[in-house]
């Protein structure tokens, strides 16, 4: 069976170049990416698809979903969304079946499904659902632009407070009115939507929800065995999605986390290979 990736980033050139040019925040300058929470050392040769295709041969992955992460792009930079759509276009061609691509926060011909941040899905999606749903594709929820860090802050903050905060509210919204609107709508949440599987009990204690909605998916970008485990239990199996946030993240830590849940089978090949039929 085919086996998938489904939380990567992959830059094309024309997105490297649009970022290169940009006086504001997010910018490039050489190897320093400039975001609003600080500047980051990038190793660009990562997004060249040879490389790409080697990691995956690496890892024994036959298919890595890609997007563009709205902590760099996506819902706010209309520029960078549409050198990111161009390049990756070209992309996925000249990898023959290996790379499939996710658009900026929109519909569009040649891609999956649709990547939007977790404020997006609070303040709400408009068409985008119905869109994704009537062509049979899929929506990938992923963290933001955090809040301002507060002073003194580690450089941990932002991804393991901020993100995953914007995830659980993402969550809360999609369950409070996002799944009954669009009950056809197959939906992904990244990094276990920051916990929020742990928290269905409480949610059953103080409302009327006990159970994740249908056509609701979970990926696994940097959790390993013990909450995966947990997020099984409180969801199905069936839930759960590998996803390894490459470049940022190595894939064997949550790869070696799915193999000692006893996960690895039903995260890598069964659950993608319907989620992305």
């Amino acid at each position: 069976m085919t086996s998938f990736d489904i939380h990567q980033h992959l830059w094309p050139e024309q997105l490297i170049r649009a970022l290169e040019a940009r006086r504001d925040l997010p910018r490039l300058r050489g190897h320093i990416l400039e975001l609003p929470e600080g500047s980051f050392e990038t190793d660009l040769g990562e997004h060249e698809l040879d490389t790409r295709i080697a990691l995956l041969d690496r890892y024994e992955i036959d298919v890595a979903v890609v997007s563009l992460q709205p902590t760099v792009a996506c819902d706010l930079q209309p520029d960078l969304a549409d050198a990111y759509h161009e390049g990756m276009f070209q992309l996925v061609e000249a990898a023959g079946g290996r790379i499939a691509a996710l658009a900026c926060a929109e519909r569009r011909d040649g891609f999956v499904g649709a990547c939007v941040s977790a404020r997006r899905v609070v303040a709400g999606l408009d068409e985008l659902p119905g869109e994704l749903s009537e062509a049979g594709e899929v929506l990938f929820v992923h963290p933001g632009y955090p809040d301002p860090l507060p002073e003194g802050a580690p450089a941990w903050w932002a991804a393991v407070v901020d993100y995953t905060a914007q995830m659980q509210a993402a969550f809360a919204a999609w369950v409070a009115r996002g799944a009954a609107e669009s009950p056809g709508l197959k939906i992904v949440f990244a990094v276990l939507a920051g916990g929020a599987p742990f928290q269905l009990e409480r949610l059953a204690a103080r409302g009327d929800i006990g159970e994740v909605p249908a056509n609701t998916y979970f990926d696994t970008a940097s959790y390993s065995a013990r909450a995966l485990r947990l997020t099984a239990e409180a969801c199905g199996p069936d839930r759960l999605l590998f996803g390894s946030d490459s470049p940022v993240m190595d894939p064997q830590v949550s790869l070696s986390g799915l193999q000692k849940a006893g996960l690895i089978e039903a995260a890598l090949h069964d659950n993608p290979g319907r989620v992305f039929a």
